[in-house]
Order: structure tokens, then sequence, then C-alpha cells
């Protein structure tokens, strides 16, 4: 509603908007444009046109307006029969022609008081086709009622002067039915709107207030932040995490604040490496570990990170953090129980495979016999794969690895390994495959990087118990060399590839299949690529073998390294690559 009918709804005593009135106040608020008209019209009379004032009839018309103003305001048009009150505007007309006729010869105009009733008529919404007729019918009977009742003949040019007037109101009502009618069909459409709206609300409260019971419900903390990194939505674990990772001394911190460490818990978090900062890069992650907490209360945390975007780009993100402080203190407890066993274990077994060697070498100067030679070299081979386990899970248990990198040959590392899988990849029936580019030079420790060439290679053998073909393929690419171990054999899905370097993990069909090893080989390599800066990956599906690529960072090329991969070396044997040891 504009400001000035407001003004005037609070000067008759009204402060609704017209639809929310009750129909008293409604009959009332229509009859009233009339009665200030009439009332300015008196007040101009008065000082102007005296004369008009003392006719018996123009007084008769002022009466019949009051008292149709009267019954607007006093009777309760809201009990009666609801077209009940359009006997107002009716008599409306009956007092407009009352007075036009009381002025007849002194003012003109008078008739077209009968734009108010026309205007009320129109406006409700109790018959449009009684509205039209009655905005013509009512208007039309005022200015022709002295021409019938005057002395003078009735001629058609009387009749016909003053019927502009009827059809005006005429036409003024049939606009003010249309709109009406496109007003009712905008408010329909608006309420139909403010419905869905309603409901939609109704809709977003109830999953709002959902999801906020979810997310209370889990045990990890969850943190929403804007495009601009401020925190939108935070779940009641995320405000405990904050309450222990914020300094003591500050209630409201920003992220650089936080008390975020690396994996030594001593040394902070940089800007670019704290979990916000790289999601409002527009970086999404997994399980990235870190520490955080006041010094004597860390914790362990696993961070992820998911990247929300609308039609514009960047909208935010979602970042988790959960407490594996317990998982990392069990880890590390199974690490310091497999190291303390592993050492226990390995000096004794040093002393027998040493006696082992002794009794054998002995067996060999005297020329004995029989089964005793045999048990011996039967218990010295079992003997010696029992401390190569225990090395694997001493290292696998220290996570460090010392390096002593120096160029070495990659043509002569392939060479060697192969020729030290031979015997097993014959037995399997596995042939074996090399391709290294010519001249290649890796640099890393010669001796770490055959213990990865071992481990892959021993995989593929032994996870090929159909035969096929292993190839072993190297080659120089810009700012790093590539090993790849590629295989035709068993393959993995992609929930066991997952889980894959994880120490003691052992894929569900090699465990059926009854194929031995401790899940170890792969964990170590992980360790020792990592070591060198460099990356393991795995292409794999299940029967259809698996491809393992090592890339290890190299210093600027040398003149006697080669790009790319040739043929450089071919044995006949053959081997495949594919679940954990």
């Amino acid at each position: 509603m504009s400001r000035l009918g407001t003004r005037l709804l609070s000067l008759v005593g009204l402060h609704s908007d017209f639809h929310e009135m009750t129909l008293r106040q409604r009959v009332w608020m229509s009859q009233t444009p009339l009665v200030i008209t009439v009332g300015l019209l008196c007040i101009i009379y008065a000082s102007l046109l005296p004369e008009i004032m003392g006719r018996p009839q123009f007084q008769a018309g002022l009466m019949l307006v009051l008292l149709i103003s009267v019954a607007a305001a006093v009777v309760p048009w809201g009990r009666l029969w609801h077209p009940s009150y359009w006997i107002l505007p009716i008599l409306d007309f009956a007092a407009i022609g009352v007075l036009y006729q009381g002025g007849f010869g002194l003012a003109m105009g008078i008739y077209l008081l009968s734009v108010f009733p026309v205007f009320w008529l129109a406006w409700s919404r109790v018959s449009a086709a009684g509205a039209l007729l009655l905005s013509f019918v009512g208007p039309l009977i005022i200015v022709w009622y002295p021409v019938f009742s005057s002395p003078e003949p009735t001629t058609g040019q009387r009749l016909a002067a003053p019927i502009l007037g009827p059809l005006v109101t005429l036409a003024a009502a049939f606009t003010v039915v249309v709109i009406r009618r496109d007003m009712d069909s905008r408010q329909a459409a608006l309420a139909h709107k403010d419905q869905l709206l309603g409901d939609a609300l109704f809709q977003s409260t109830e999953r709002s207030q959902l999801l906020d019971v979810v997310l209370n419900a889990i045990d990890v903390g969850v943190l929403v932040v804007g495009p601009d990194g401020s925190a939108v939505h935070k779940n009641e674990r995320m405000r405990v995490l904050d309450d222990r990772i914020r300094p003591t001394d500050m209630e409201h911190t920003q992220e650089q604040d936080l008390l975020f460490f690396g994996s030594d818990r001593t040394t902070a978090l940089r800007r670019e490496e704290r979990p916000v900062v790289r999601a409002l890069k527009g970086e999404a992650f997994q399980d990235v570990l870190m520490w955080a907490g006041r010094p004597g209360d860390l914790m362990a945390l696993s961070c992820s990170a998911s990247i929300l975007r609308n039609e514009n780009g960047f909208n935010g993100a979602v970042i988790t953090f959960n407490d594996v402080t317990a998982l990392m203190d069990a880890l590390r407890a199974r690490d310091d129980f497999v190291s303390s066993v592993s050492h226990e274990l390995r000096t004794p077994l040093t002393s027998i495979i040493g006696y082992l060697d002794l009794a054998q070498e002995e067996a060999e100067d005297t020329g004995l016999s029989g089964t005793i030679p045999h048990a011996v070299e039967v218990a010295q081979r079992n003997s010696e794969r029992l401390l190569s386990l225990v090395s694997d899970l001493l290292a696998a248990a220290s996570g460090s690895v010392a390096l002593d990198p120096r160029p070495c040959s990659g043509e002569e590392m392939i060479s060697a390994g192969l020729r030290s899988a031979l015997p097993r990849a014959a037995a399997a029936g596995v042939h074996l495959s090399a391709d290294c580019a010519p001249g290649l030079t890796v640099h890393g420790d010669p001796r770490r990087l055959a213990q990865v060439l071992d481990n892959l290679l021993s995989n593929a053998i032994k996870y090929s118990p159909d035969g096929g073909t292993v190839t072993v393929r190297a080659w120089r690419e810009p700012g790093e060399a590539i090993l790849q171990v590629q295989d035709a054999g068993m393959g993995m899905s992609e929930e066991d590839q997952r889980e894959l370097f994880t120490k003691f993990f052992r894929t569900g069909a090699v465990r059926r299949a009854g194929i031995p090893g401790a899940g170890l080989g792969l964990a170590i390599t992980k360790n020792i690529v990592e070591a060198h800066g460099g990356s393991i990956s795995l292409t794999s599906a299940p029967g259809k073998g698996s491809t393992f690529t090592v890339r290890i960072p190299q210093p600027a090329q040398t003149p006697s390294s080669t790009d790319g991969p040739a043929p450089a070396e071919e044995i006949e044997i053959a081997g495949a690559a594919s679940p954990s040891e």
C-alpha cells in the first residue's frame, strides 16, 4: 500500500491493508470517498454558491448521503447475507440523483459523483455483470430524470446530450472489473507461490534440523567454509576440537593461529599446508594426517576436504577432522611390539644359521650321507627364509629408510634382478622379459632400488599361478626415471588396490588361493620409493594382471641418459605381478 493510502487509513482510524479488514470496515472505506467529496462540495458551495445550500432537494440529498454513510459504518454487514451491502451503492445513486436535481441550473457536474458507487460495485466480487449493468443504468437515471421531469417535451436531442456520462461510467466499471480480475489471478498465483514457498521452507527447516542432528551425532568434526574462508557451519564435535587446538590465550582465532603440526609433532604447519587454505585453493584431499593441540595434549587428526561448486564456480568447502589418536597409538604399539619381537628373534636365528652352516660344511668335509645333510639343508633354507621375514618386519616397523644415493646403471640393476628371479620364474612357468633404455643411468641407492625391483618381481611371479609373461621396463623422462613391472596374473579389484600398500594387507583372492606371504613387501617398497622422493602407482583389474609404475626424481639429465623405452635384454622365462605379499 502507498504511503498516502496508509496515511488516509490512519486518519479514519484504520491501520490494516484493505484485504485484511472486516467486511464492515471495507464497506465504510468504500463509502468514505463519496462522503469526503460531498463534504468538500458543501464547504465550497457554502462559500461561493450559498443559494444552492438553501434548496430543499439539495438538503434532502445531503441528508440521504449522511444516512447511507451512518448505515455503512454501523450495520454489522459481516453477519448479513454477503451481497446485502450492495444496497448502499444503489442508494448512493439515488442520493446523487437528488443532489443533481437540487443543484440543477446552478452547479454543473454533480452527477460525476456517481463514479464512486460505480467503482464500489465494479471492485466487489458479487457479480461483474450486475456491476456493469448498474454502473450504466444508475448514472443514466440520474442524468435522464431532469429530462423526463421537465415540462418541456422529451426529444432525442435532450436524451442524447447527457448520455456520455453513463457511457464513461460503464467504461470505467468495465476497466475496474478487468483490473480486479487480473489482480485476483495475480493474488491467487502469489498465494500459490507463498504456499509452495512455505512448504519448501518447512521442508528446508526439517532437513536442516535433521542434518544438524546427524552431524552432531557423528564423532567427526565437520567444518563448512564459504568462498571467503569464513566458517558457515560447525557441528558440536568440531567445536570441541576447536577448543583443543586453539591457543589458551586466544578466544577468537584464524586458521593460522591454530596449533597444527607436521608428522614430527613439533614443526608448525606452514600456511599453505593448512586444510582451510588448501581447500580455498580448490584442492580436494583425503585422509591427510596431521597433529594438533597444545603441548602435552596432542592428537592425531585425519583431515579430508570436498569442494562445493555452483554456476559461478568455487562456493566453499566441507572439511572433516577425525581424531585418530587412538589408532595411531595402536599402530605405534603394534610396530613397537613387532620390532621388539623381531629383535629378539633375529639374534637366535643368526646363531642357528651359523651353526647350520658349520654342520653343513662338516657334513661335506666328512662325506656324510643319508637324511642328515638333507635335513640340515632344509633347516638352513627355512631359517634363512625366517630371517628374511624378520628383517622385513624390522624394516616395516621402523618406517625409516637409510639411503646412499649415487648414479647406478639401470641395465645392470634389471639384469641382476632378472637373473635372481629366474629360478622362481622357471618353477612357476613364467616368462621374464626386459625392455630397458640403453645406457640408462639412475640416481639413487642401488641396493634399495634393487630391493624394490626384487619385491615387484617376486610378487609378479608369486601371483601368476597360471604362468604368463612379466615385463620389466625402464626409461628416462624429464626430471625422473621410470621403472615399470607388468604382468598378466590374477589382478585385483579397486577396493583391494586402495589397501594394497598397507602393512600386513593381503587380498581375499590371495588368502583363498593359499599363496604364502606376510603382506609387507609392497609396504616396504613404498617406503623405499617415497624415501627417494618418488611415487609408486598401480593399474589392475581382476583376471587382467597388474602394472606397477615407480617414478624416481632425477637430477638434470646427463649425456649418458636415454629418454624413452628401447629394447635392451630378453630372457626366456616369465612372471606376473599382483596382490601384496
